[in-house]
């Protein structure tokens, strides 16, 4: 556990030298991956999102792939399709962009619903099915997706079946003063360059099957329900996170507190993970709207209003 523990501190510390200034959204990435799920990264463009997957992808020496999604993507060019070859007299399988470790998926929401829904199966499942045929897809495998913030030109929102495929959401934000001056300066496109592989595909798997099996106590696993069917049963939500929304909250906790040296989990790893695994899960209630609350206010109140079991 302390080597592969001690790769991931390296890998994480090695893209915080490229990704300036974001080290709390570096860590929570790092987790989601750890725990086998997939991140929507929802900012303006021009932050980093790409140069942020670009540094994962190198540092831990995985395949990666990017597609840059505009209305004219098909979904063949993700999932991929069949072309017949004339010498063989048979059809062949040409891999599309999803058959990788890393995919990115920049400005998903630019593209069409049909090409969207092409993510659903691989995403969930880790195969790919074209022509009735299924194929598994490399491991790990995991989406760094990224969509322009609603209202933005061009763009459609993404339905419910879709986000709920994403461990979490993150929002990078503009950079603060000193971390824009050193991108001024250069610093992190240097450091892209230079930057090394430190962890294999091989051993972020073993951290991933490692994490899986961190203690969770009766209480934990309770606490974690209480707080989804909160989610679902307050006046201040119209939608609450679905049973798979709470097996991401619970994969995610365990991640974190697989990162932090532990092999149990506290309620404060639930609580933490909660934000990052429910804001894009729940829909607000006009009473919600009405009273100028958002997603975060509203998952506030429902960590204030669910006991927490002791920490012993």
């Amino acid at each position: 556990m302390n080597e592969i523990l001690e790769k991931i501190n390296r890998a994480t510390k090695e893209i915080k030298k490229v990704i300036i200034g974001k080290d709390d959204i570096v860590d929570k990435i790092m987790a989601a991956i750890v725990a086998d799920g997939h991140v929507l990264l929802e900012d303006i463009p021009g932050v980093g999102k790409t140069t942020l997957a670009l540094a994962f992808s190198k540092v831990s020496d995985l395949l990666y792939k990017r597609v840059q999604f505009t209305p004219d993507v098909l979904p063949t060019d993700v999932t991929g399709f069949s072309l017949y070859n004339k010498k063989t007299n048979e059809f062949e399988y040409m891999e599309g962009a999803c058959v990788c470790n890393l995919l990115l998926a920049d400005e998903i929401n630019r593209t069409s619903p049909k090409t969207q829904s092409a993510l659903l199966e691989v995403m969930e499942e880790g195969k790919v099915t074209v022509d009735g045929v299924t194929r598994d897809i490399p491991r790990p495998f995991n989406v760094i997706a990224t969509q322009n913030p609603l209202g933005s030109v061009g763009t459609q929102k993404l339905p419910e079946s879709q986000l709920d495929r994403f461990m979490i959401r993150l929002s990078m934000g503009y950079p603060d003063k000193e971390s824009e001056i050193n991108i001024l300066k250069g610093q992190a496109e240097k450091k892209l360059e230079g930057i090394e592989g430190i962890i294999t595909g091989e051993e972020l798997i073993i951290a991933q099957q490692m994490a899986d099996k961190v203690f969770v106590r009766e209480s934990i696993y309770e606490y974690v329900v209480e707080l989804v069917r909160t989610t679902r049963t307050n006046p201040y939500t119209s939608l609450g996170m679905s049973p798979r929304g709470a097996i991401a909250l619970l994969r995610f906790a365990k991640a974190i507190a697989f990162l932090d040296g532990r092999d149990y989990v506290l309620p404060k790893d639930v609580q933490k993970s909660l934000f990052d695994t429910g804001i894009h899960r729940i829909v607000l209630s006009p009473r919600a709207n009405a009273e100028g609350l958002d997603n975060k206010d509203v998952l506030e109140r429902i960590i204030a209003l669910t006991d927490a079991p002791g920490n012993a």
